[in-house]
């Protein structure tokens, strides 16, 4: 969807009313531009079940758990929606968050190192990574399927092979990990002028993309429909901070989270980085020819995926109290990735939202508390969460079939 066309349609809801957002809707849908539809709607249908089963799926305390739950994996899932961005795949994220979390966990405990040396010493072996993984690419021309599959074996040794003997490393109680991912939450006065400054700067924002469109004389979204737009959000984001202030508020590791997809959202569509990354996914001959520096796109991708799964390693071990075994396990790893695909992102490269991976791993995890909440066993999860990753891969697959058929790429 070009500006252009997306403009034409808010001229056309403008005129029309809901008639004109009906036609609008239905057009999008038939060309296959799907957005987020098909996951909002499947988390209204998941919510709606689960409650009709248990009202307490949907009280205060079980959200703010679920978002709190979801932050950690939901951070090394929008490491894959950049690699997926790309046409490529990084399986070893679960692995490497793992190994990021025991060299940060091996330092504070053992070495007797402060938590900011092993958060960094954490972090930076997902750097590390990254640049290894973009050697191999981009000098060696090997498939990212294979080196990320060794890396996935690899460095689950590696984790075993730090975490020793005992399999099991606690984390110091009073650490600062545990307190900010375990007991940090934004509630009260606090919470809503948090609120009323995103709403501020997403208006701000919209009003800075407005001026600069008429100045270069190019069409622009109406100054209504902005604060149509900024009353929504406020209304929206105002009700839910009240109702989870009523258990505990919006915890500080779902903020930095969220904090996260928003910069990366903002990387993605306003800089020149975020075009070129769009670019090489959807074709890297045409995106060379163009002046795009293909390796520099690689080398900076892989390099946030791994380092964005480090981070939610370590934030997770936070979370957990503990490194074990257990650790970055597939079920991480298998998790990052649906995450990304449900929310959105396109396995065939080129198309996608940092949103994705809020959107995708916020579903999987609704699904996962629903069925603790009715007491089914672990192993239906993994069969629903497969289900719906392969109905995520199926609607993309038409989705793509009909922007195809009808001149959207």
């Amino acid at each position: 969807m070009t500006v252009a066309a997306d403009l034409a349609d808010e001229r056309l809801v403008r005129s029309k009313g809901v008639t004109g957002a009906a036609d609008v809707v239905w057009r999008r849908l038939r060309g296959g531009d799907l957005g987020s539809l098909p996951v909002v709607v499947g988390l209204a249908v998941i919510c709606v079940v689960f409650y009709s089963i248990d009202p307490r799926f949907l009280s205060s305390f079980s959200l703010v758990n679920m978002l709190t739950f979801a932050a950690p994996v939901g951070i090394i899932a929008l490491g894959i929606v950049l690699v997926l961005l790309l046409g490529e795949i990084d399986l070893s994220v679960g692995s490497v968050s793992g190994m990021g979390a025991a060299v940060m966990a091996v330092l504070v405990v053992r070495e007797s190192q402060s938590m900011v040396v092993g958060l960094l010493a954490g972090i930076g072996v997902g750097v590390v990574v990254g640049l290894v993984y973009a050697l191999l690419y981009t000098q060696l021309g090997i498939p990212s399927f294979v080196f990320s599959l060794a890396g996935l074996l690899g460095f689950q040794g590696v984790l075993l092979y730090l975490l020793g003997s005992e399999g099991t490393i606690n984390l110091p109680v009073d650490s600062g990990l545990i307190e900010f991912t375990r007991f940090s939450y934004l509630t009260g006065a606090a919470a809503y002028v948090l609120v009323a400054l995103v709403v501020a700067i997403y208006v701000a924002g919209s009003l800075w993309t407005i001026r600069q469109r008429r100045r270069a004389e190019l069409s622009s979204r109406s100054v209504r429909g902005v604060a149509l737009r900024a009353v929504l959000l406020g209304g929206v984001l105002a009700a839910l901070t009240y109702y989870l202030g009523i258990d505990r508020g919006w915890s500080y590791l779902f903020l930095l989270f969220a904090a996260l997809v928003v910069l990366m959202d903002l990387a993605l569509r306003r800089t020149r980085w975020g075009r070129h990354v769009f670019a090489v996914g959807g074709n890297e001959e045409a995106a060379r020819r163009s002046g795009v520096k293909v390796t520099r796109v690689y080398v900076s991708v892989f390099v946030l995926t791994s380092s964005l799964a480090a981070l939610g390693g370590v934030l997770g071990a936070g979370l957990q109290t503990s490194v074990s075994q257990a650790t970055g396990t597939t079920d991480t790893n298998l998790t990052a990735i649906a995450a990304a695909v449900i929310g959105g992102t396109s396995l065939f490269g080129g198309r996608g939202s940092a949103y994705a991976a809020m959107l995708g791993i916020v579903v999987l995890q609704a699904i996962q508390s629903g069925l603790n909440i009715v007491g089914v066993d672990s192993s239906v999860r993994f069969m629903v969460t497969g289900a719906v990753l392969l109905l995520a891969v199926a609607i993309d697959s038409v989705a793509r079939r009909a922007r195809s058929a009808s001149g959207r790429g």
